[in-house]
């Protein structure tokens, strides 16, 4: 008999193996961003199988095995506090698509749990639902399970629902029980201290419809899941799942780094190093999957995982930057099973160092700001304390819970809302109102149409016959000159806009059903659905459906688009062989006279990069490479070789576009036959876009000579203004840009002495409190700096009792932009008030904020109206804390 498997990896194959000798296909694990639009992240092991479920799609085969990849966070709160919860796991799954069901289930789930793993039946419980006779008969009668193990619970935890209509179905659960001992009495399998659910049986053979109404299914399915951490933890005899070798060496790679022991730590301590192992786990896997951390979505909640790993470090004593090593490590632990992440390396240590380099940032101003809030010893954190620091600092609201929570403080949530939606109301108000509807007549017809036949990649002309016409909006049988139109054809040459490649532009002529010619002139074509839409106008004649025309695309456009898209796949073959081979497609744009490329890329591309490109795509050029276009089975193409865009829906049979030995994709975008076609390629420019996205802007073809003859015209004007030869411009720029310094610091140092003068004619008016100067005074037309100049000036002056608060109006004129600016002698700082904290209140009065050291800060302000208003409340502030 086999040994017990014991190891993570282990537990894994055993569970395959056994199923794959059963007759069940292993499939590989789906990527965590599912094609599925209802969720953010792949939830659950039998997401990726949900289209077959929900009979959207073919099944893969009658019998599949999987071991799924997924991400939870809707109990993030509790991932290190128990003993099982996690953000990232993984799910053994055994599924029956209309093969066996219930019986064999069940038979295979016991033999495998008692015979492979060893269990023994006396540590284990089964639950069915409360109605399910069947279940219940054959766990008691076939398979042999003590009567009085086996628990009926209620449908809100053994029935399973895909919404509120659809496949539906009992559930029966396989729980170990850790104390046995306690007997068969009186079982509660909601105690988490002596029984774990670990493999869940879920048996679809109902369909439920809008009346509640169940009926059978005719093909029934099964959907099972085991958790691969909970096995570990069993097996493996350890008291929680962080404990097992799936995580635990994370663990002690995050106590070295903190120098200390996992055992010697309180709970507090070992809960940080379970969050931090737990955590590294999900953002490697995240980024392995081509996430990047941003403010939406699934970016968002990479963020706050990947910040919460570094708060938690630093709750254990790490001082320094210590995610990529945590993501080496994580790589090092799972590599094994998930080698993707060994090619990903390079992206996914550079976006965790980029990441953790600014949330550091906003983590020590979020902090210092709030520990002045926790210094104040409040009954509770208020909604606007944590506005601010979610809206100025960048400080993320779970951060300030959990640090309130510490503290025995909870949050003004209410609050927290209110000033949030205060907020969206200014950003409403501000804004431009769009319609975004668009469920127009056209997309309504399209819904009732048979998909349009694209003739396009043979013949740029075609005979076809109009399906459907709406004009200016409406529906209609029949089109006059003038009119607006949208049309469907039967057939079409013209490219619908997809892939990022614009729809074609050209003209449909023919003979009306009056007889007289009629043209017209289409200037877009999109797709709804498969239904290819016309969009243009009537130029003369009149059209109605049923009529017969020629659809001849605009030729010079088409080659425009072709040039232009081979050359999209010759850049991202560049960058992966320059740049990273981990770059992937984060979107794109094939126009007429210009390409846009977006990419995953956690920083800029050199320029010394940028001309390696631009050469290596020309002489891709050069070489008239002969593309080769053919249809293909998606795992056939993919085995080939050919990139596919991430996060992308595709076909059983998909179309790749091969530029031999440079470049393969998945592509049903227009080409040129051969890559000389091109003519010549330029990059126009590089930026960034989003967090962890880069964009190339390009032209090639034709409209390289345009962008040339536009910056010829460009350099020519700059010469003719600067007097200077081509080759002059920059040095003469340069020469114009030291003499601008110069005059702009001198212009400073005259500013920054007037204000000194303004000032000092000031002291005069400065009240004395006791040992105390006090000057409250408003000073417009001084920058910051002068500003600060001034006061610091006037406290040297006035002597340590000094308190001297300055505001005023860069530019009179523009009352949007207040300056404010504290300073206080150590006399007064010793008496109690602080510059940095009592000048930020002072322009909270303003609309703004700010703050800075004990003895000189500065803020500012976005309401110059209330100006004065503050500078009184701030004189009486100031009296009111220097009597005291």
């Amino acid at each position: 008999m086999a040994a017990t498997p014991r190891t993570g990896a282990e537990i894994r194959a055993a569970f395959l193996n056994f199923y794959e000798q059963r007759g069940h296909r292993p499939m590989a694990s789906a990527s965590l961003v599912p094609d599925d639009p209802t969720v953010l992240l792949t939830i659950a092991g039998m997401l990726p199988f949900k289209p077959v479920f929900l009979g959207q799609a073919e099944r893969p085969a009658p019998r599949a095995t999987s071991s799924q990849k997924c991400i939870r966070t809707n109990d993030i709160e509790n991932v290190g506090r128990t003993a099982r919860h996690h953000t990232f796991f993984e799910m053994l799954g055994n599924f029956s698509f209309g093969d066996y069901f219930k019986e064999q289930a069940i038979r295979w789930a016991w033999e495998l749990s008692t015979e492979v793993f060893g269990l023994s039946p006396k540590n284990l419980v089964v639950s069915v639902f409360r109605e399910d006779d069947e279940a219940e008969a054959i766990w008691r009668e076939v398979v042999g399970v003590n009567p009085k193990r086996i628990i009926r619970m209620d449908e809100a935890d053994n029935f399973w629902a895909s919404g509120p209509t659809g496949p539906c179905g009992p559930c029966s659960e396989i729980y170990y029980d850790f104390k046995p001992e306690l007997g068969d009495d009186g079982i509660d399998l909601e105690d988490d201290s002596r029984f774990i659910e670990f493999y869940n049986l879920v048996f679809m053979q109902y369909n439920r419809d809008a009346e509640g109404t169940l009926t059978p299914l005719a093909n029934r399915n099964i959907d099972t899941g085991m958790g691969l951490e909970r096995m570990a933890q069993i097996l493996q005899a350890v008291p929680n799942n962080y404990e097992t070798d799936l995580i635990y060496p994370l663990i002690t790679t995050a106590a070295g780094l903190a120098g200390v022991d996992y055992r010697a730590l309180d709970v507090k301590g070992q809960t940080s190093l379970k969050v931090i192992g737990d955590h590294s786990r999900a953002i490697t896997q995240l980024i392995g999957d081509g996430v990047t951390a941003s403010n939406l979505g699934r970016g968002y909640i990479l963020r706050r995982l990947l910040r919460r790993v570094v708060r938690h470090g630093r709750l254990l004593g790490i001082d320094k930057p210590f995610l990529t090593a945590m993501g080496e490590a994580s790589i090092s632990l799972m590599e094994a099973a998930y080698p993707q992440l060994v090619e990903r390396r390079e992206v996914i240590l550079a976006e965790l160092a980029r990441e953790e380099a600014r949330f550091l940032e906003t983590l020590e101003r979020g902090e210092k700001l709030l520990a002045e809030v926790l210094a104040a010893k409040p009954q509770q954190i208020s909604g606007e304390q944590a506005f601010e620091l979610y809206d100025t600092y960048g400080f993320p609201l779970e951060l300030t819970e959990e640090i309130a929570e510490e503290h025995g403080l909870t949050v003004d949530l209410a609050g927290f809302e209110a000033a949030m939606e205060a907020q969206r109301q200014r950003a409403k108000a501000a804004a431009v109102s769009i319609d975004l509807t668009l469920q127009g007549a056209i997309e309504q017809m399209a819904a009732d149409l048979e998909a349009t036949a694209f003739k396009g990649y043979e013949a740029l002309e075609h005979p076809s016959c109009v399906l459907a016409l709406v004009v200016n909006g409406e529906p209609a049988e029949r089109a006059s000159a003038g009119d607006a139109v949208q049309l469907v054809l039967d057939s079409t040459p013209f490219y619908g806009e997809g892939g990022g490649q614009v729809g074609d532009r050209g003209v449909l002529s023919g003979t009306g059903t009056g007889g007289e010619g009629v043209i017209v002139a289409i200037e877009a074509v999109s797709r709804n659905r498969s239904v290819f839409v016309h969009t243009g106008r009537v130029e003369r004649g009149s059209l109605a459906i049923g009529d017969l025309v020629n659809a001849q695309v605009d030729r010079a456009c088409r080659r425009r688009a072709q040039a232009n898209h081979t050359a999209t796949h010759l850049l991202q073959a560049a960058l992966k062989q320059v740049v990273d081979p981990g770059i992937g497609q984060a979107g794109s744009l094939v126009d007429f006279d210009r390409l846009r490329f977006d990419f995953h890329c956690p920083r800029a591309v050199t320029p010394a990069e940028l001309e390696r490109i631009e050469a290596l795509i020309n002489g891709w050029i050069a070489d008239a490479h002969t593309l080769e276009v053919q249809e293909m089975a998606i795992e056939q193409a993919k085995a080939a070789g050919a990139v596919a865009m991430f996060g992308e829906k595709y076909a059983d049979v998909v179309r790749v576009v091969d530029v031999p030995g440079v470049s393969m994709e998945l592509c049903g975008g227009t080409h040129v036959a051969n890559t000389a076609e091109i003519g010549l390629f330029k990059i126009v420019s590089e930026s960034g876009v989003a967090a962890g996205i880069r964009r190339i802007e390009a032209v090639a073809g034709p409209a390289v000579l345009a962008y040339l003859h536009e910056r010829e015209a460009v350099v020519k004007q700059l010469g003719e203004r600067f007097k200077a030869q081509p080759g002059e411009i920059v040095e003469r720029v340069s020469a114009l840009q030291e003499e601008l310094k110069a005059t702009g610091k001198a212009l400073a140092a005259a500013r920054e002495e007037l204000a000194l003068a303004k000032a000092a004619a000031l002291a005069g008016q400065a009240q004395t409190l006791g040992e105390f100067q006090l000057l409250v005074a408003r000073l417009d037309g001084v920058e910051g700096a002068g500003l600060q100049s001034a006061a610091q000036g006037l406290v040297d002056q006035l002597g340590e009792g000094a308190a001297v608060v300055l505001g005023g109006l860069p530019d009179p004129a523009d009352l949007a932009k207040v300056i404010l600016v504290a300073a206080f002698g150590k006399a007064v700082i010793a008496a109690g008030p602080k510059a940095g904290a009592f000048i930020g209140g002072v322009a909270k009065a303003c609309g703004g904020g700010g703050g800075g050291r004990p003895n000189l800060a500065q803020a500012g302000g976005r309401d110059g109206a209330a100006l004065d208003g503050a500078l009184d409340a701030a004189r009486q502030e100031l009296k009111d804390a220097l009597r005291g």
